[in-house]
């Protein structure tokens, strides 16, 4: 399938779009007053953001690679895996498609915002926070230590496990072999270039067989997505994406209290810092460990 540059920026604001959507919607419906999901537990969660990395990775993984995350476009630009002159596209499609996704969620959730009290539970819809934070200034650095650790070590598991499951995926030397094969025939066959298209695709190497190997992958990023969310979640979310907290973490500062309620409190900038930097050094990270083990 030929993709233009433009198809797979919009992909791209689709796919985050979608992740803030259901991620930070299933915070929404646990976290706001009122609504039907109240309380009702850290899984519906998980839950919801293993789902909003899964059904993107699905729909956009063969259009745009589905990446929907700032830290791991970087990442891959660094390993000299995906081109420069379109890191900035990217970055730009994600940043918009988290803000226009998290707008979405507070048209639909505001009579919920204007019922809730609890400050943190209307800033966790929308961006992430330590909770070593108590609100006094005297345990940010607490709270910087322990998210950035939460952050960076998340993050990394998630790029490391994202390349290892689409790269070296069961079943991925078979379909390589398979793949091959069918090239070299095609090639030594004495069959006219126009005839089908099955054997041209053959003949000129743009045919494999990894789709329905990939789609597993990606059911299964969807699932390492939902662990890690549950696993280490207690500690600040996580966002392990500059996007999904630096773009709704704005919006969070521009709404006023009309639209987010009376209980709406700051931003909590002194802490955006920390869900940006440790994934996009996570990306770098985890990418050149991968490359340098198993893409030699």
């Amino acid at each position: 399938m030929e993709v233009t540059w433009m198809t797979k920026y919009i992909a791209e604001f689709i796919g985050t779009a979608i992740l803030v959507i259901l991620g930070n919607g299933a915070v929404a419906n646990v976290d706001l007053k009122g609504t039907k999901g109240f309380a009702s537990g850290w899984m519906t969660i998980a839950w919801g953001y293993g789902c909003g990395v899964m059904i993107p990775a699905l729909m956009f993984g063969n259009v745009s690679g589905n990446h929907i995350n700032p830290a791991f476009t970087l990442g891959l630009a660094v390993a000299k895996l995906f081109p420069w002159a379109h890191v900035a596209q990217y970055i730009v499609a994600q940043f918009l498609g988290a803000i226009v996704g998290q707008a979405i969620l507070v048209m639909i959730y505001r009579p919920y915002y204007l019922q809730t009290t609890n400050s943190n539970h209307i800033l966790g819809t929308f961006s992430t926070i330590d909770n070593v934070d108590d609100g006094n200034a005297a345990t940010r650095g607490g709270a910087w230590l322990n998210g950035f650790l939460n952050e960076f070590v998340g993050s990394f598991v998630l790029f490391f496990g994202a390349l290892a499951l689409t790269k070296n995926f069961f079943g991925s030397e078979l379909v390589g072999f398979i793949t091959e094969s069918l090239k070299q025939q095609a090639a030594q066959a004495n069959i006219a270039e126009t005839s089908t298209e099955f054997i041209t695709a053959l003949k000129q190497g743009t045919l494999n067989y990894t789709a329905g190997s990939l789609s597993v992958a990606h059911l299964a990023l969807g699932f390492l997505v939902m662990t890690l969310v549950a696993s280490l979640g207690g500690a600040t979310g996580p966002a392990l994406n500059p996007a999904r907290d630096l773009g709704p973490r704005l919006l969070h500062a521009i709404l006023p209290k009309s639209i987010l309620g009376d209980s709406k409190a700051d931003s909590k900038w002194w802490y955006a810092w920390v869900p940006v930097i440790a994934p996009v050094l996570a990306g770098i990270a985890a990418v050149a460990t991968f490359k340098i083990l198993f893409l030699k």
